[in-house]
C-alpha cells in the first residue's frame, strides 16, 4: 500500500527556487529490473514447460510503478499409439501498480517557472486560478494503489478418428479481478481540502468462458491434389460485474482509503454497482485445395452471432476466398532458376465483422435512475423517478469490411525477399453515435450503422541477407506503407447526417462547445476542419479567413491519418557480437497542437506560463482554433538499438548458451512538431478525434537496458 508523507515532512530540506523546471520535478530517472526462470522437457510422448517471471517497473513519473509477479506451466500427453493427444496449461499474473492523477501534465505546463515548488516554510506553494495547482503536491499528496489478479485456463484434445479425420477440441477460462484503493488528504489541493478528505474503493472483475470444436479431414489425390476440410462450432460467454463506493468529510488522515465509514459526508452517486454478459456464438468452415505445390485455393465462410446487437441482426456472415500461383515453378520459367527462387502472385477477397468498442445492451431502451426525485403521497416518502437513457434500436447490426488484396510474392538470389502488395478496404455500417431527430425519438443520440470508410493502398516489404560469411553477417530489412482514406458515406433513409462534429475542444478557455474536426462525405477520419490564419496583423489579431459577413471560413485544414509510413532494421553479427537497430516513421499527418493553443493566451501573464514564440508572435487577441495550431506530425523515430555478446565455450561448463546484451530504446526523434511528441496515440474508434495533443501526453521514456540470457 503507498502511503502519504506526513504534512509536516513535505518539502523538508528543499530550498525555495524561483527558476522551476516543473516537468524536471516531476520526473525522475526510473530504474526497473525483470527477472524470468523458465524450464522445459520435450519428449515424443509427453513434455511440459514452466516458467516464472518477476518485473519491478518505474514511470518516468515520480510515484508511477508496476511490480508484477507471473507464472506459467504447461504439459502435454499422448497415448493410443499416437492418436490421442491432450495439452493443459495455466497462466497467472499478480499485478500492483500506481497510476497517476494525468491533470499534473496541464498543471506542469500551466505554472510559471518563476514560481517556487515549495514555500519558505517548506510545504508546497500555492497560487491561486482555474489549472494552476501545483502540480508536485498533487503528485505527492495522494495515495493510488491498483491490484489485479488474472488466470487462464486451457486444454485442448486431439483425437485421430480415422486417417486424414481428426477432431480437435479447445476449452478455456479466463478470470480477471482489479480493485483499487484512492484516498486524496485533507490537505489536498484537489479536491482534498474542499471535501475534507475524499477516499474511495472500487472492485471489478471479468470472466471469459469459450469452447471450440472442430473436425480437420486431410485428403491427398494421385500426389499432386491436396486437400484439407475444416468445419466447427465455437461459443465464448463473457460476464462482467463490480461496484465501488467513495466517502468525504474524514477528522483523520490515518486510515487513508480503509475506513470510508469513518467520513461523515455521502451523496447519492457515491456508491455504484454494475453487471453485465455478453455473448458470442460462431459456425465456421474452411477448404484448403493445392495442386502440384504450384496452384492453391482457400475458402473459408464465418456465421456470427453477437448478443450485443438489436433482434433482428444479431447474426452476420463473413466470406473469403484467395486464391495464389507459384510462378516460379512453372516450366517456362527453368531460365531464371539461376537467380530468382520465389515468385508468387496471389489476391484474396474477404468480408469480416467486427463488434469492438460498443458495449452490451446498446440495442435496447435502457432506463436510468437519473430523474428528477418525486414525492410518493402515499408512503410520504421521496423516491426516484427513471427516465429513458437510450433509444431502442432492434436494427443495429455488425460493422463488416470488405477487402480486395493482390500481392507479389518474389525471392532473387537467395538473399533478397520481398512483397508487394494493393489493396482496397471497404468498412461499411459504421458503428457510431448519430444524432436523431426528437420526437420520434427519446433520446438525440443513438448507436447506429450508418457511414462507409474505404481505405486504399499499397505495401512494400524488402528483407535482404546482404553478407553470408563465417565470422561475419549482415541483415536488412525495409517496410513502406501508403494510404488513402474516404468516408463515402454518412446518411441513409432514416438518419440524414451531412457532417457531424468530433475533435472537441470543450473545456480549454473560450472553446466550450467548440469542435476541431468534421466527420463527413469526401473526407478522411480525423479531418480537421476550420478556418486558415495566414498570420499576425500588427494588432496582434490572427488573420483569419472570413466571409462578405466577417464570419470565419471553415475548410479542410489535413487529416490526422499518415499518408505513409516507413520502418527499417538492420542485424549484424560479427564471431561472438550481435548488433541490431529498427526504426520507424509516420509521415504526412496533421496534429492539432491543443497545448500550445490553449496556452497562446495573453490573459494567462503574469501568473502562468506561455511559451518563447508566443512572447515573440506579438498576440494580443484569446485563442482561435485555426490552421495557425495544426502542425504537421511527420516523424522518424530510432525504436531500439542492441548490441550482445555470447560467451564462448560455455558448454564445457554444462551450460548452453550465456549471451549479454546491452538495449537501448527511443533513442531519438527527429519531427517538426512543436510539442513534446508528435505521436498521439489514435483512439480504437477511427471516428473519434484522432491526432490532438491536449495536456496529456505521458512522457515517452528514453530506456537502457542490461541483461543477460542463460540457457542451461
Amino acid at each position: 500500500m503507498e502511503s502519504i508523507r506526513p504534512r509536516e515532512q513535505r518539502g523538508t530540506g528543499h530550498r525555495l527556487r524561483t527558476d522551476t523546471d516543473w516537468q524536471k520535478e516531476l520526473e525522475r530517472t526510473a530504474i526497473s529490473h525483470s527477472h524470468n526462470v523458465a524450464i522445459s522437457n520435450s519428449r515424443k510422448d509427453n513434455g511440459y514447460r514452466a516458467s516464472i517471471t518477476y518485473q519491478n517497473n518505474q514511470g518516468v513519473i515520480v510515484r508511477n510503478s508496476m511490480n508484477r509477479l507471473a507464472g506459467s506451466l504447461a504439459a502435454y500427453q499422448t497415448g493410443w499409439n499416437g492418436r490421442l493427444r491432450i495439452e493443459a496449461g495455466i497462466n497467472a499474473n499478480f499485478d500492483s501498480w500506481h497510476p497517476i492523477d494525468n491533470r499534473i501534465f496541464e498543471r506542469m505546463t500551466n505554472l510559471n517557472p518563476t514560481f517556487p515548488v515549495y514555500d519558505q516554510n517548506g510545504d508546497f506553494a500555492q497560487i491561486g486560478g482555474t489549472n494552476t495547482e501545483n502540480p508536485v503536491e498533487i503528485n505527492a499528496n495522494r495515495a493510488d494503489d491498483r491490484k489485479r489478479h488474472r488466470f487462464l485456463g486451457y486444454g485442448k484434445v486431439e483425437l485421430d478418428l480415422v486417417k486424414g479425420l481428426k477432431a480437435v477440441a479447445n476449452g478455456s477460462y479466463e478470470y480477471q479481478s482489479t480493485e483499487g484503493g484512492l484516498y486524496k488528504p485533507t490537505y489536498a489541493m484537489m479536491e482534498g481540502k474542499s471535501e475534507k478528505g475524499w477516499g474511495q474503493r472500487t472492485y471489478a472483475k471479468y470472466t471469459n468462458k469459450q469452447i471450440e470444436t472442430y473436425l480437420n479431414y486431410d485428403l491427398e489425390l494421385a500426389r499432386i491434389h491436396r486437400m484439407n476440410f475444416m468445419a466447427g462450432y465455437s461459443y465464448l460467454i463473457n460476464v462482467y460485474d463490480g461496484f465501488g463506493s467513495s466517502r468525504s468529510g474524514f477528522d483523520t488522515d490515518a486510515f487513508l482509503y480503509n475506513n470510508l465509514a469513518a467520513g461523515s459526508d455521502f451523496r447519492a452517486g457515491d456508491v455504484y454497482s454494475y453487471k453485465g454478459e455478453a455473448k458470442l456464438a460462431s459456425f465456421f468452415g474452411r477448404i484448403n485445395y493445392n495442386l502440384m505445390g504450384k496452384y492453391m485455393l482457400t475458402a473459408t465462410l464465418r456465421r456470427d452471432g453477437s448478443s450485443r446487437f438489436g433482434a433482428n441482426h444479431k447474426w452476420g456472415t463473413f466470406p473469403s476466398v484467395s486464391l495464389a500461383w507459384r510462378i516460379s515453378d512453372e516450366t517456362f520459367m527453368e531460365s531464371t532458376t539461376s537467380w530468382l527462387n520465389n515468385l508468387k502472385l496471389r489476391a484474396g477477397y474477404g468480408v469480416t465483422g467486427n463488434q469492438a468498442g460498443i458495449g452490451e445492451y446498446k440495442s435496447l431502451a435502457v432506463l436510468s435512475a437519473d430523474g428528477a426525485s418525486y414525492y410518493d403521497a402515499a408512503s410520504g416518502t421521496w423516491k426516484k423517478s427513471y427516465v429513458q437513457a437510450q433509444n431502442v434500436n432492434p436494427n443495429l447490426k455488425w460493422e463488416s469490411t470488405a477487402q480486395l488484396n493482390i500481392g507479389l510474392d518474389f525471392g532473387i538470389f537467395n538473399r533478397i525477399n520481398g512483397t508487394i502488395e494493393f489493396y482496397h478496404k471497404k468498412t461499411s455500417d459504421l458503428l457510431w453515435t448519430y444524432p436523431v431527430p426528437q420526437p420520434p425519438y427519446q433520446v438525440g443520440t443513438m448507436l447506429a450503422n450508418v457511414g462507409d470508410l474505404v481505405n486504399k493502398g499499397i505495401e512494400v516489404s524488402l528483407s535482404a541477407n546482404i553478407l553470408r560469411q563465417k565470422d561475419l553477417t549482415l541483415d536488412a530489412n525495409v517496410t513502406f506503407a501508403y494510404n488513402d482514406q474516404e468516408i463515402t458515406k454518412l446518411s441513409n433513409d432514416a438518419y440524414q447526417a451531412v457532417g457531424l462534429q468530433a475533435g472537441s475542444l470543450h473545456g480549454l478557455r473560450g472553446m466550450s462547445g467548440m469542435y476541431s474536426q468534421i466527420i463527413k462525405e469526401g473526407y478522411p477520419s480525423g479531418a480537421f476542419y476550420g478556418p486558415k490564419c495566414s498570420g499576425i496583423d500588427s494588432d496582434g489579431n490572427y488573420i483569419i479567413n472570413r466571409d462578405e459577413d466577417g464570419k470565419p471560413i471553415n475548410e479542410y485544414l489535413g487529416s490526422a491519418q499518415p499518408k505513409f509510413n516507413l520502418g527499417f532494421g538492420m542485424n549484424l553479427t560479427y564471431r561472438d557480437f550481435d548488433f541490431s537497430f529498427a526504426g520507424y516513421g509516420m509521415f504526412g499527418q496533421k496534429v492539432l497542437n491543443a497545448t500550445r493553443m490553449a496556452m497562446f493566451d495573453p490573459t494567462r501573464l503574469p501568473a502562468q506560463n506561455v511559451p518563447d514564440d508566443f512572447l515573440e508572435s506579438g498576440i494580443k487577441s484569446d485563442p482561435v482554433f485555426s490552421s495557425y495550431f495544426v502542425e504537421n506530425g511527420s516523424f522518424f523515430r530510432l525504436q531500439s538499438v542492441t548490441l550482445g555478446y555470447t560467451l564462448p565455450g560455455v558448454k564445457k561448463i554444462g551450460l548452453e548458451k550465456i549471451r549479454f546484451y546491452l538495449t537501448g530504446e527511443n533513442l531519438f526523434c527527429i519531427t517538426g512538431y512543436s510539442g513534446i511528441d508528435p505521436e498521439v496515440s489514435l483512439p480504437d474508434n477511427v471516428l473519434e478525434g484522432p491526432g490532438i495533443d491536449r495536456f496529456n501526453s505521458y512522457p515517452r521514456p528514453r530506456t537502457f537496458s542490461l541483461g543477460v540470457n542463460i540457457s542451461f
